[in-house]
Protein backbone atom coordinates (compact mmCIF):
# COMPACT_ATOMS: atom_id res chain seq x y z
CA UNK A 1 0.00 0.00 0.00
CA UNK A 2 1.01 3.51 -0.70
CA UNK A 3 0.01 6.30 1.83
CA UNK A 4 -0.21 9.97 0.67
CA UNK A 5 0.32 11.97 3.38
CA UNK A 6 -0.87 15.63 3.12
CA UNK A 7 -0.95 18.56 6.19
CA UNK A 8 -3.43 20.73 5.47
CA UNK A 9 -3.36 24.09 7.30
CA UNK A 10 -6.65 26.76 6.10
CA UNK A 11 -6.62 25.60 2.48
CA UNK A 12 -10.40 25.31 1.76
CA UNK A 13 -9.77 27.03 -1.89
CA UNK A 14 -7.33 23.77 -3.03
CA UNK A 15 -8.36 20.39 -1.33
CA UNK A 16 -11.16 19.48 -4.19
CA UNK A 17 -8.90 20.07 -6.51
CA UNK A 18 -6.04 18.16 -5.37
CA UNK A 19 -8.06 15.21 -4.29
CA UNK A 20 -9.35 15.36 -8.07
CA UNK A 21 -5.62 15.31 -9.55
CA UNK A 22 -3.95 12.77 -6.83
CA UNK A 23 -6.73 10.45 -7.67
CA UNK A 24 -6.40 10.67 -11.63
CA UNK A 25 -2.91 10.57 -10.81
CA UNK A 26 -3.00 7.07 -8.77
CA UNK A 27 -5.62 5.87 -11.14
CA UNK A 28 -3.17 3.71 -12.83
CA UNK A 29 -1.30 2.19 -10.12
CA UNK A 30 -2.02 -1.60 -9.50
CA UNK A 31 -1.08 -1.02 -5.50
CA UNK A 32 -3.96 0.32 -3.25
CA UNK A 33 -3.47 3.75 -1.69
CA UNK A 34 -4.65 5.60 0.69
CA UNK A 35 -4.81 10.05 1.18
CA UNK A 36 -4.42 10.67 4.27
CA UNK A 37 -5.00 14.28 5.48
CA UNK A 38 -3.31 16.21 8.53
CA UNK A 39 -6.02 18.98 9.47
CA UNK A 40 -3.75 21.05 11.21
CA UNK A 41 -5.88 23.17 13.18
CA UNK A 42 -8.01 24.92 10.42
CA UNK A 43 -10.32 28.12 11.01
CA UNK A 44 -12.04 27.64 7.62
CA UNK A 45 -13.56 25.19 5.99
CA UNK A 46 -10.94 22.79 5.50
CA UNK A 47 -11.80 20.21 7.66
CA UNK A 48 -15.92 20.08 6.54
CA UNK A 49 -14.63 19.15 2.98
CA UNK A 50 -11.96 16.52 3.94
CA UNK A 51 -14.82 14.63 5.85
CA UNK A 52 -17.06 15.39 2.61
CA UNK A 53 -14.42 13.46 0.92
CA UNK A 54 -14.07 10.62 3.44
CA UNK A 55 -17.85 10.50 3.32
CA UNK A 56 -18.10 9.32 -0.32
CA UNK A 57 -14.30 7.64 -1.23
CA UNK A 58 -12.82 5.44 1.69
CA UNK A 59 -9.47 5.61 0.14
CA UNK A 60 -9.73 8.98 1.98
CA UNK A 61 -8.66 9.07 5.91
CA UNK A 62 -8.00 11.75 8.13
CA UNK A 63 -6.57 13.43 11.36
CA UNK A 64 -7.44 16.75 12.78
CA UNK A 65 -5.46 18.20 15.82
CA UNK A 66 -7.52 20.38 18.20
CA UNK A 67 -5.07 24.00 17.63
CA UNK A 68 -2.50 24.59 15.39
CA UNK A 69 0.42 22.64 15.76
CA UNK A 70 3.06 22.94 12.65
CA UNK A 71 4.00 21.05 9.97
CA UNK A 72 6.56 18.70 11.00
CA UNK A 73 3.49 18.06 13.69
CA UNK A 74 1.53 17.30 10.98
CA UNK A 75 3.86 15.33 8.98
CA UNK A 76 4.37 13.42 12.32
CA UNK A 77 1.16 12.56 13.00
CA UNK A 78 0.35 11.39 8.94
CA UNK A 79 3.44 8.53 9.24
CA UNK A 80 2.06 7.42 12.18
CA UNK A 81 -1.33 7.09 10.74
CA UNK A 82 0.26 5.96 7.63
CA UNK A 83 -0.97 2.62 6.85
CA UNK A 84 1.39 1.92 3.33
CA UNK A 85 4.97 0.25 2.91
CA UNK A 86 5.69 3.94 1.10
CA UNK A 87 4.87 7.08 2.33
CA UNK A 88 4.41 9.92 -0.41
CA UNK A 89 4.38 13.25 1.05
CA UNK A 90 3.24 16.93 -0.34
CA UNK A 91 1.90 20.08 0.12
CA UNK A 92 -2.10 21.02 -0.04
CA UNK A 93 -1.17 24.29 -1.82
CA UNK A 94 -1.63 22.79 -5.02
CA UNK A 95 2.31 24.17 -6.03
CA UNK A 96 3.38 20.53 -5.88
CA UNK A 97 1.81 18.63 -8.79
CA UNK A 98 0.60 14.57 -8.24
CA UNK A 99 1.13 13.97 -11.55
CA UNK A 100 4.89 13.40 -10.91
CA UNK A 101 4.01 10.68 -8.41
CA UNK A 102 3.76 7.64 -10.35
CA UNK A 103 7.45 8.53 -12.18
CA UNK A 104 9.02 9.41 -8.56
CA UNK A 105 7.93 5.97 -7.49
CA UNK A 106 9.32 3.95 -10.96
CA UNK A 107 12.82 5.39 -9.39
CA UNK A 108 11.74 4.45 -5.89
CA UNK A 109 11.74 1.08 -6.79
CA UNK A 110 15.37 0.56 -6.64
CA UNK A 111 16.19 3.03 -3.91
CA UNK A 112 14.49 4.14 0.04
CA UNK A 113 13.48 7.65 -0.92
CA UNK A 114 13.06 9.81 -3.69
CA UNK A 115 13.36 13.46 -2.96
CA UNK A 116 11.32 15.79 -5.73
CA UNK A 117 14.04 18.85 -6.95
CA UNK A 118 12.23 21.64 -8.39
CA UNK A 119 14.52 23.26 -11.02
CA UNK A 120 11.99 26.09 -12.15
CA UNK A 121 10.69 27.17 -8.80
CA UNK A 122 7.13 29.33 -9.34
CA UNK A 123 8.06 31.57 -6.35
CA UNK A 124 8.97 35.05 -6.18
CA UNK A 125 12.66 36.31 -7.20
CA UNK A 126 13.05 36.81 -3.36
CA UNK A 127 11.97 33.69 -2.31
CA UNK A 128 13.54 31.53 -5.06
CA UNK A 129 17.18 33.53 -3.92
CA UNK A 130 16.31 33.02 -0.03
CA UNK A 131 15.61 29.61 -0.78
CA UNK A 132 19.12 28.88 -2.60
CA UNK A 133 20.42 30.54 -0.02
CA UNK A 134 19.25 28.30 2.83
CA UNK A 135 19.93 25.08 0.64
CA UNK A 136 23.13 26.09 0.60
CA UNK A 137 23.95 26.52 4.32
CA UNK A 138 21.85 23.79 5.17
CA UNK A 139 24.01 21.25 3.07
CA UNK A 140 27.57 22.48 4.01
CA UNK A 141 26.32 22.12 7.78
CA UNK A 142 24.79 18.85 7.48
CA UNK A 143 27.35 17.96 4.87
CA UNK A 144 24.35 17.41 2.25
CA UNK A 145 24.44 17.22 -1.35
CA UNK A 146 20.91 17.34 -1.59
CA UNK A 147 19.64 20.06 -4.19
CA UNK A 148 16.28 20.47 -3.16
CA UNK A 149 15.68 20.06 0.81
CA UNK A 150 12.75 22.02 0.96
CA UNK A 151 10.07 20.15 -1.48
CA UNK A 152 7.66 18.47 -0.08
CA UNK A 153 7.35 16.73 -2.79
CA UNK A 154 9.32 13.14 -1.92
CA UNK A 155 8.49 9.24 -1.47
CA UNK A 156 9.78 7.54 1.46
CA UNK A 157 10.52 4.21 2.96
CA UNK A 158 7.62 3.51 5.96
CA UNK A 159 9.78 1.23 7.89
CA UNK A 160 12.75 3.45 7.75
CA UNK A 161 10.63 6.90 8.18
CA UNK A 162 9.28 6.00 11.49
CA UNK A 163 12.47 5.36 13.02
CA UNK A 164 13.21 8.77 12.84
CA UNK A 165 13.07 11.20 15.48
CA UNK A 166 10.54 13.42 15.45
CA UNK A 167 10.93 17.67 16.39
CA UNK A 168 9.68 20.60 14.88
CA UNK A 169 11.43 21.56 12.31
CA UNK A 170 11.96 17.89 11.36
CA UNK A 171 9.95 18.06 7.71
CA UNK A 172 13.10 19.85 6.58
CA UNK A 173 15.78 17.45 7.11
CA UNK A 174 13.94 14.40 6.07
CA UNK A 175 16.45 13.42 3.59
CA UNK A 176 19.39 13.51 6.20
CA UNK A 177 17.54 11.78 8.68
CA UNK A 178 16.78 9.17 6.55
CA UNK A 179 20.44 8.48 5.67
CA UNK A 180 21.12 8.23 9.21
CA UNK A 181 18.81 4.64 9.19
CA UNK A 182 20.91 3.72 5.98
CA UNK A 183 18.34 5.10 3.29
CA UNK A 184 19.55 5.11 -0.91
CA UNK A 185 18.38 8.14 -1.18
CA UNK A 186 17.09 9.70 -5.44
CA UNK A 187 16.44 13.13 -6.40
CA UNK A 188 14.04 13.47 -9.92
CA UNK A 189 13.20 16.69 -11.31
CA UNK A 190 9.24 17.76 -10.38
CA UNK A 191 6.93 20.19 -11.83
CA UNK A 192 6.74 23.73 -9.64
CA UNK A 193 3.32 25.11 -10.19
CA UNK A 194 2.73 28.94 -8.94
CA UNK A 195 0.26 29.41 -6.21
CA UNK A 196 -3.52 30.70 -7.41
CA UNK A 197 -5.90 30.04 -4.24
CA UNK A 198 -5.21 30.65 -0.43
CA UNK A 199 -2.24 32.18 0.91
CA UNK A 200 1.62 31.22 1.95
CA UNK A 201 1.57 30.00 5.71
CA UNK A 202 5.18 30.78 5.77
CA UNK A 203 7.36 33.90 6.13
CA UNK A 204 11.40 34.16 4.98
CA UNK A 205 12.43 35.00 7.60
CA UNK A 206 10.58 33.42 10.54
CA UNK A 207 11.55 30.30 8.49
CA UNK A 208 15.12 31.39 8.09
CA UNK A 209 15.81 31.42 12.04
CA UNK A 210 13.80 28.47 13.31
CA UNK A 211 15.90 26.44 10.88
CA UNK A 212 19.36 27.66 11.90
CA UNK A 213 18.42 26.25 14.92
CA UNK A 214 17.21 22.83 13.96
CA UNK A 215 20.33 22.69 12.02
CA UNK A 216 22.52 22.63 15.14
CA UNK A 217 20.45 19.84 16.70
CA UNK A 218 20.72 18.20 13.17
CA UNK A 219 24.55 18.43 12.71
CA UNK A 220 24.50 17.22 16.59
CA UNK A 221 22.26 13.70 15.88
CA UNK A 222 25.00 12.80 12.80
CA UNK A 223 27.67 13.25 15.29
CA UNK A 224 26.17 11.22 17.75
CA UNK A 225 24.24 8.67 15.80
CA UNK A 226 24.54 4.66 16.57
CA UNK A 227 24.79 2.52 13.94
CA UNK A 228 24.58 -1.39 14.65
CA UNK A 229 24.23 -4.04 12.35
CA UNK A 230 22.79 -7.59 14.55
CA UNK A 231 24.31 -10.42 13.05
CA UNK A 232 22.32 -13.16 15.01
CA UNK A 233 20.10 -13.47 17.76
CA UNK A 234 17.84 -15.80 19.56
CA UNK A 235 15.11 -13.22 20.67
CA UNK A 236 11.91 -14.38 19.61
Amino acid sequence: MISLVVPVYNEEENIQELYNEVTKAMSNQTCVWELVFVDDGSSDRSLDIIRSLSDKDDCVRYVSFARNCGQSAAFAAGFRCARGDAVVTLDADLQNDPADIPAMLRVYDGVDMVIGWRAKRQDSIVKRHASRVANLIRNVISQETVRDTGCSLKVMRAEMLRNIPMFTGMHRFLPTLMKLEGARVAEVRVNHRPRTKGVSKYGIWDRALASAYDLLAVRWMKKRHICYHIATTNMQ
